[in-house]
């Protein structure tokens, strides 16, 4: 793992933005919690999915990547109510089995599983890797051909926007603290209502952005470095991260230049459309 100060090599650039993300950790069965950025598991996850590994595979050079991710959008939180039940009317087995690997059902008799999903509405991350060049330009080439369907946390979050923007030089710090901030058009119209473009012809808006680096010399610790996704040999380890706030640039994008974007209520697709009349 490096540290901040050799911190000057060249980065993947992502950008993840969606109607719905999810990236849990200590999930249980009845509640999968989020927590407010993507985790390295989750990302990874992702990278895995566009090499085309399976659970079983080893990770390999994805897992020495170093991740820093900038939340340009929070999201707006959203809790998604589940019940589980059996079709045929009879009581749901408990989660231990018995001597001979079966599930015994419930006592007293339990008909219905309660369980919630959370997610982030509409948020934006920008997401750095950095590791060796090679490395992170074949991740790039996997990413814009994936071997498998590309998901922001969960199955259910595809992406609405190309993930990839590129390799960028000057180490994670400097691309992720220079890099134009990544709004959905919603969100830029909030920060122009509230906050006034500085005088001067030179003058440029900029928004104050939660960072997340991983680095050696950090001061805090997270538990979400994968080291396994075997079903029956999940194992993750720690890794080191610094937390900060940058102020980075937000002026609109030139013109041609495509920006995050949340449909209107008038584009919004209804599922059930084709059900009436």
């Amino acid at each position: 793992m490096t540290g901040a100060a050799e911190d000057t090599g060249p980065v993947l650039l992502l950008r993840l933005a969606g109607p719905l993300q999810s990236w849990g950790a200590e999930d249980a069965f009845n509640r999968r919690g989020t927590r407010p950025e993507p985790t390295k598991s989750g990302v990874v996850g992702l990278l895995a999915a566009a090499r085309g590994l399976d659970r079983t595979d080893p990770l390999g050079d994805l897992a020495g990547l170093r991740l820093g991710v900038r939340v340009d959008v929070p999201g707006v939180p959203l809790r998604d109510y589940h019940t589980v039940s059996d079709h045929r009317g009879v009581p749901l087995p408990q989660t231990g089995v018995n001597s001979r690997g079966k599930q015994r059902p419930t006592s007293p008799a339990k008909y219905t599983h309660i369980t919630s999903r959370h997610y982030l509405q509409d948020a934006v991350f920008l997401v750095a890797l950095a590791g060796a060049e090679e490395t992170l330009a074949e991740v790039e080439r996997e990413l814009r051909a994936p071997a498998y369907p590309l998901a922001l946390g969960r199955r259910s979050c595809p992406p609405a926007q190309p993930l990839v923007l590129g390799l960028r030089p000057g180490g994670m710090e400097h691309v992720l603290r220079t890099h134009p901030w990544q709004p959905s058009v919603a969100a830029r119209a909030r920060h122009e209502r509230h906050h006034r473009r500085p005088a001067g012809d030179d003058a440029s808006w900029t928004v104050s952005c939660p960072v997340t680096l991983e680095t050696a010399d950090g001061d805090d610790t997270l538990h979400d470095a994968p080291v396994s996704f075997d079903p029956f040999d999940r194992r993750f380890t720690s890794r080191r991260v610094r937390r900060d706030l940058f102020d980075v640039p937000a002026d609109p994008p030139p013109p041609g230049e495509r920006e995050t974007r949340v449909a209107t209520p008038d584009e919004l697709h209804d599922p059930f459309a084709l059900l009436e009349g």
